[in-house]
């Protein structure tokens, strides 16, 4: 690493969430239901197939990975 340089203190992460703008991927709108639980889940309501929010998600992965 050059010590010549200054070094910044903002990550580049922290200096893209300053400026205001929304998170890259960050979705606004109207969520899509769980198929299991009917909660919100991380996807837009445009998304097909079957949704689930992150906890059903994270069990189906428990039940799969423990299913042999």
């Amino acid at each position: 690493m050059d010590e010549t340089q200054p070094q910044d203190d903002t990550t580049y992460c922290e200096a893209a969430l300053l400026d205001g703008a929304p998170a890259p991927g960050a979705y606004e709108g109207p969520f899509a239901e769980c198929v299991l639980c009917r909660a919100p889940t991380e996807y837009p309501e445009s998304t097909r197939g079957s949704t689930l929010c992150p906890v059903c998600e994270w069990q189906e992965a428990q039940r799969a990975a423990c299913s042999g």
